[in-house]
């Protein structure tokens, strides 16, 4: 529909500017030449409205559609996608995202109805005075169009990685104020920040004169083309001829205006693309889903099996050359309580994820009641298997303490699930905490929760995974950590009453 009311407006100009020449030029302009022209002219206001109503329709499907492919692929990345990435780089990706879409849109529209306005004008340039001397200009101004659409795509390429790594210096620099003003001489507050600038602002004269270069074809065009009409009119050729090839210069020019604003607003798309690419890839991440029904009816549980088993667990990191963890082999029954000692970067972590199915082993083999990931499904497998990521990667997110701690449960919470969080925070010592907030559970704790101290995000943490139904396994990585002594015995107490079988992740 997009396409077909862009051609109906532009036969419609066409027509009527074939209907006024042939009566202007004729000498017979008669009352019915007249309104056969307006008639034209008020052809093209439905065919203008329907053609961005079609154009609006096809954004918002479009931008939809991709918006949603983005939130899956976001809720489907690897656990380490990101993971070496700071703050200021995530916040980057995040507005490009934000940007893709209208752009890649708005350039494609433009871009894309604007080949019709070339075709239309190239086969109006043919049939004027100067036919082929218009063609041949015509056809250079279109290659100068190209060569300047890929000028200004690697302009804006190095604009844009340029102003991206502002944004994640900007936003690392702030993270980390108060270590800055703690220990760097505020005399060399502005070195770095003043280099960046400085590049930045290169970067932006190279960009601005590769847009002015593109902005500038239209009007190089209109001159160009009526000094080719120069020779035809020495030659003295017909009023009539004249004037077709004039029409087509000015419609040439009206599609070079709107191809140059196409093909800016592709090139800030295709560069917007760039780091939102792995969010769009990452929707086609399949979890295994698992058969859990089938095979438990066909091999009930066995109480002598162990509820966790690793056996020959490997992993390497992509960035690494030797693999991280080698060889790993576990047996967990029903009640064991396993304390993992090790040091600092020795895959303690790596293993709690593997464990725990955050991340897929490059050799070797864990199951859950004798059932590997792909068998029991990695929804039924986090369900039974319980991570407690270490503090600085895991989080309390913007909403309710509520919400927060029922995550692992569900949400809205059913009847009696808030009653059973508050005993359990009463038995983490968290009562306290939730007696001082006003609005009780209601209370927004603020993103990475702010209000709360290191210590009771802690034991927030442990009352989410406590909350979860079904768990075979805990395991808690450093939990305990930022806890002082008495609120260590107090919480390592409740674990110890609660846990099925637990997995503990500590230093020496």
């Amino acid at each position: 529909m997009l396409l077909a009311a862009h051609a109906a407006r532009l036969a419609a100009v066409l027509g009527a500017w074939t209907l006024l020449g042939r009566g202007a030029l004729g000498g017979t302009l008669e009352p019915g030449w007249l309104l056969a022209w307006a008639l034209a002219l008020a052809t093209t206001i439905p065919a203008s409205a329907a053609s961005s109503w079609a154009a609006g329709r096809v954004a918002i499907t479009v931008g939809r559609l991709l918006a949603e492919r983005l939130l899956a692929g976001a809720s489907r990345l690897a656990p380490d996608a990101f993971r070496r990435e700071g703050a200021g780089g995530v916040l980057a990706r995040v507005l490009e995202s934000s940007a893709v879409g209208s752009l890649l849109l708005g350039g494609s529209i433009a871009a894309g109805l604007s080949v019709l306005d070339l075709a239309l004008a190239g086969w109006v340039l043919a049939q004027g005075a100067a036919g082929a001397l218009h063609v041949l200009s015509y056809l250079a101004f279109v290659a100068v169009a190209a060569i300047a659409a890929r000028t200004l795509y690697v302009r804006l390429r190095a604009w844009t990685e340029r102003r991206l790594a502002m944004t994640h210096d900007l936003v690392e620099r702030m993270v980390g104020h108060r270590t800055r003003l703690a220990q760097e001489p505020p005399a060399q507050w502005h070195e770095e920040e003043d280099a960046f600038v400085e590049g930045y602002l290169a970067e932006s004269r190279g960009f601005d004169r590769a847009l002015l270069g593109l902005s500038l074809l239209p009007r190089a065009w209109m001159l160009v083309g009526v000094l080719a009409l120069a020779p035809a009119f020495v030659a003295g050729s017909d009023a009539t001829s004249m004037a077709i090839a004039l029409g087509g210069v000015l419609l040439a020019s009206q599609a070079f205006g709107a191809l140059s604003g196409g093909l800016e607003r592709l090139a800030h798309a295709a560069i917007a693309l760039a780091p939102v690419r792995p969010l769009f890839e990452a929707a086609r991440r399949e979890e295994p889903a698992g058969a859990l029904d089938v095979l438990l009816a066909a091999a009930p549980p066995d109480p002598e099996r162990p509820v966790l088993e690793a056996r020959e667990l490997g992993y390497r990191y992509a960035e690494r050359a030797e693999p991280i963890l080698r060889g790993c082999t576990l047996r967990l029954a029903a009640g064991d309580r396993v304390l993992l000692e090790g040091a600092s970067g020795s895959g303690k972590s790596t293993l709690a994820a593997l464990l725990g199915g955050l991340r897929e082993p490059t050799h070797g083999l864990a199951l859950v009641d004798g059932l590997d990931p792909r068998s029991l499904g990695a929804e039924a497998w986090r369900a039974r298997v319980v991570t407690v990521p270490q503090f600085h990667e895991n989080h309390v997110l913007s909403a309710s303490f509520g919400f927060n701690g029922l995550m692992g449960r569900g949400w809205p919470p059913e009847p009696g699930d808030l009653e059973a969080l508050r005993e359990v925070c009463d038995a983490l010592g968290l009562g306290s905490v939730l007696d001082r907030m006003p609005a009780g559970f209601e209370q927004v704790v603020g993103e990475q929760g702010w209000q709360l101290s290191h210590g009771e995000r802690s034991r927030l943490f442990l009352a989410r995974a406590l909350m979860q139904e079904g768990t075979r396994v805990w395991i808690l990585d450093e939990s305990f950590a930022a806890l002082d002594p008495v609120n260590l015995e107090r919480c390592l107490r409740v674990v110890l009453e609660r846990a099925p079988s637990l997995i503990v992740i500590a230093h020496p």
